[in-house]
């Protein structure tokens, strides 16, 4: 696993003037971790026509981020441009969360924040607020995908975590002949409220990294049933 450096950046020439200068301070939607304090409320900052991310103007504004590293994706755009991302994560689950064009942080004019990734209130009361986190994903014909980590011979089976990369799962049973995927399917079917015929393991049968398909369930109703059933 990469190391993961956690990036504060602070605009000192675009800081408030004076004391009257309000901040807005801006969580993960998904987590409530920290992320973004800025002198301007997002919902008036200008719009990507791309991807409809806001778009921070640190020579004008107030930018500090709390944030790690998710590494450099190219996109590419009509008419055969390229755009380079490099993106920044939540520090507390992983949800992909804003990124700039130019690798080094400090020398980006802009900030692009990803739309719905974040709250100026933290998480809300409604919960079925928080965005579905990218582990979490839609198939063609109607199938819903997840990424699981698993980990075998623990104590009980039980969910531990959900966050951008997996839905962390533990399982009593070894690895061996199979035994820790067969109480994985019957675990997620008791959690999903899903018969074993209607979830399929697609891959890594002796990995530690599955992909769980399960079918006649929406994104969002995955990731409710999962998120109530994390245990610590």
């Amino acid at each position: 696993m990469p190391k993961r450096t956690t990036h504060t950046y602070s605009s000192e020439d675009a800081a408030p003037d004076g004391p009257q200068s309000e901040l807005f301070v801006y969580r993960c939607k998904h987590c409530d971790s920290h992320v973004l304090i800025t002198d301007m409320q997002l919902h008036k900052m200008p719009r990507r026509k791309t991807d409809n991310a806001y778009v921070l103007d640190k020579k004008k504004h107030l930018a500090r981020l709390n944030v790690n590293e998710a590494g450099k994706v190219v996109l590419r755009r009509g008419e055969g441009k390229v755009e380079r991302q490099f993106r920044m994560k939540c520090v507390g689950c992983d949800l992909f969360v804003c990124y700039r064009s130019e690798e080094d942080l400090e020398a980006s004019a802009f900030i692009y924040v990803v739309d719905g990734a974040l709250s100026s209130i933290g998480l809300e009361t409604n919960p079925q607020d928080a965005p579905v986190p990218p582990c979490i994903s839609q198939l063609e014909g109607g199938l819903v995908q997840i990424a699981v980590e698993v980990e075998d011979r623990a104590h009980r089976s039980a969910i531990t975590r959900v966050n951008a990369d997996d839905v962390r799962v533990t399982v009593a049973a070894p690895a061996a002949r199979g035994e820790a995927n067969s109480e994985l399917l019957e675990f997620m079917g008791k959690v999903l409220g899903l018969r074993l015929n209607q979830m399929t393991l697609q891959r890594g049968w002796n990995s530690k990294s599955k992909l769980v398909v399960v079918e006649d369930m929406s994104v969002r109703e995955v990731f409710e049933k999962l998120r109530e059933a994390v245990q610590p």
